[in-house]
């Protein structure tokens, strides 16, 4: 029987089939789309996103960047920098990564089935869905899981906080640093993550909806740069960004990745969540005890959860949004600190 059936197969849930895999165990994938799947990304892997990525046996070609530097989006000035004292982090695109994971997956024998879990039911001991029976079924559909409505463990917005949307776009020029910049602008901020020798993405995470070079147009500094630079890439969207999740597990059924939870995309930390959560949902199972789940989630969120929070509330407030940069270039050795917590 197979022990995982894993609904959805971007990173989240390849990354969990090559660890069941390399557990032991089998695992199917039911994913309708061919790799790979692009979406709107800043794309830029975090260290423990790059050690992670080796532990799975998976080599992605990109470019290195050594750290995060925050700056003001009108300029001048230095802004803040910190270079990671774990090793570098990757900028790699998202099609290439998704093609890397779905390699590996092959390597070790994962069948990918060109079908979508649409419904699925509960016995005490299986899973039934797609025409399958599974020991427990992973829910790793992205940001607006189907599974986890179905499930009930969807827990609606806040209408107090704004929503946020991420919008990326690729540009043919020349890095021109080896950190990743971001541009911090009254509502919203740019990133700038280094891609290839000819080649930078820009992320726009924003409350405002509006086009693409229209939201540009707020971080003068940035569009300075990237003036005469040809956009190569349409714009993605994706969003609203915070979804809620009450629980990880119900029943058999489990839940990885965005599916399981996300707050925004403002510490780039994404890719290492889901690729953190995919290990401890694999070794929990792989224990018989898919229970300590939730706990194991907690833990390897843990720093995700505390400093996006911290930032997201620090940007809603009007005293304190200013002063963001001006506080990061103030306190470096806070920086540094929060900067290579997340590293």
């Amino acid at each position: 029987m197979i022990d995982l059936l894993v609904a959805g197969g971007g990173p989240a849930g390849l990354a969990t089939a090559i660890r069941a895999a390399q557990a032991g165990l089998e695992a199917v994938v039911a994913e309708p789309r061919p790799a790979p799947v692009d979406k709107a990304c800043g794309e830029g892997l975090m260290p423990s996103a790059v050690r992670a990525l080796g532990e799975l046996g998976v080599s992605v070609p990109g470019r290195p960047f050594h750290g995060i530097r925050y700056l003001d989006a009108a300029g001048p000035g230095p802004g803040a920098a910190a270079e990671f004292r774990a090793g570098p982090g990757l900028g790699v695109r998202r099609t290439v990564l998704h093609a890397a994971l779905a390699r590996r997956a092959e390597e070790l024998g994962v069948r990918v089935l060109p079908v979508r879990v649409r419904e699925f039911r509960q016995s005490r001991f299986t899973v039934t869905a797609a025409g399958l029976t599974c020991r427990h079924l992973v829910a790793a559909d992205g940001l607006h899981s189907a599974t986890r409505h179905a499930l009930g463990l969807h827990r609606p917005p806040d209408p107090a906080i704004e929503p946020r949307y991420g919008l990326r776009r690729h540009y043919a020029v020349a890095p021109w640093s080896e950190l990743v910049e971001v541009y911090w602008s009254a509502r919203a901020e740019a990133y700038v993550t280094p891609l290839g020798a000819g080649l930078v993405g820009v992320a726009v995470l924003t409350c405002d909806r509006a086009p693409f070079e229209e939201q540009l147009g707020r971080f003068p500094a940035l569009a300075a740069r990237l003036a005469g630079a040809a956009a190569c890439t349409a714009v993605r969207g994706a969003g609203p960004l915070r979804q809620g999740a009450r629980a990880r597990v119900r029943g058999r059924v489990l839940l990885v990745g965005d599916a399981a939870g996300y707050l925004d995309a403002l510490t780039g930390e994404g890719v290492s969540v889901a690729l953190a959560s995919a290990e401890a949902l694999v070794r929990c199972v792989a224990a018989g005890r898919p229970e300590q789940y939730e706990r194991a989630w907690r833990r390897a969120s843990r720093s995700y959860r505390l400093l996006t929070g911290t930032l997201l509330w620090a940007r809603r407030q009007p005293l304190l949004a200013p002063r963001i940069v001006p506080a990061a270039a103030g306190l470096p050795g806070v920086f540094r600190a929060g900067v290579n917590l997340l590293a």
